[in-house]
């Protein structure tokens, strides 16, 4: 199960990518994948995030279908 991964804003910087691809079948495997991928620092800003998978806000149980465009979303500051 194939999808890419793109990363905004923060989470860009602490992975040090803008996109990846990857394999996960669930939203919990995905965050445990790119934590052992991107260490410690990108953990803690992930936690922060939110993952929409195909523009939909999603949960850890969330499947992640084949082919699927995941995003990894800091919080926004508005004002």
């Amino acid at each position: 199960m194939t999808s890419s991964v793109r990363f905004f804003a923060g989470a860009a910087e602490a992975a040090g990518v803008q996109d990846l691809e990857v394999e996960a079948a669930t939203v919990a495997q995905l965050e445990h994948l790119l934590d052992a991928t991107f260490g410690e620092k990108f953990a803690q800003v992930r936690r922060q995030c939110s993952v929409m998978v195909g523009g939909v806000v999603s949960e850890p149980t969330t499947a992640i279908p084949d082919g699927s465009v995941v995003d990894v979303l800091p919080p926004f500051a508005g004002g």
